[in-house]
């Protein structure tokens, strides 16, 4: 089994609380399976927040990433292909950044005592993280984070995985909900991008 795998797993088993309907998809990492399966989740579940997971090898702490990337997509994925245009989404800006600030979650989960330690950062690395967390910001109007997590056991096993994700995701949906305040107050949508 997959360390992602498991740590999903975890998250599921751990919960968001009653009223939180919690879907866990796995997405290969394969360019066509993203561009075909994340515009269809997002039609089919018409979800408040999509939060990815991916692995990190290089990852030492939990990484809540604060924007996508459209281009530079030259590396092949596991089926030997990479996009045209070597970008998401012809013609989009160059990055898209999520509605949450990644920087209070990592803070407020920080402070909340779990022993995991946590960073933010602005390059989800080109490859098919990045791919899904950019299209998925595009998809779904900024409502959208991306998590790069260690590899299981350097150094945090699949219960500390699970419960920091558990509090991330909590911290960024009550983020999420002072957001769309703000956006309804301002009648205009909070997405980020930048050409």
């Amino acid at each position: 089994m997959l360390p992602c795998v498991m740590k999903r797993q975890e998250l599921k088993r751990l919960g968001l609380g009653s009223s939180v309907d919690l879907h866990v998809q796995e997405i290969p990492v394969d360019y066509r399976a993203v561009q075909n399966l994340l515009p269809s989740l997002w039609k089919q579940h018409q979800p408040q927040l999509v939060v990815h997971v991916g692995v990190s090898g290089i990852a030492t702490t939990v990484t809540l990433e604060q924007c996508g990337h459209n281009q530079g997509y030259q590396r092949l994925d596991n089926c030997g292909y990479w996009p045209g245009g070597h970008c998401c989404v012809e013609g989009g800006p160059d990055t898209l950044q999520s509605v949450l600030d990644m920087e209070v979650v990592c803070h407020r989960v920080e402070d909340s005592g779990l022993g995991v330690a946590m960073s933010v950062s602005k390059d989800a690395g080109r490859y098919l993280c990045d791919y899904s967390y950019y299209t998925s910001l595009h998809l779904g109007e900024c409502r959208c984070a991306f998590v790069h997590v260690p590899r299981l056991d350097k150094p945090y096993s699949s219960k500390d995985l699970g419960r920091a994700l558990q509090a991330a995701v909590t911290e960024m949906l009550e983020l999420l909900s002072k957001v769309a305040c703000t956006e309804k107050q301002a009648h205009k949508p909070c997405c980020q991008h930048h050409q």
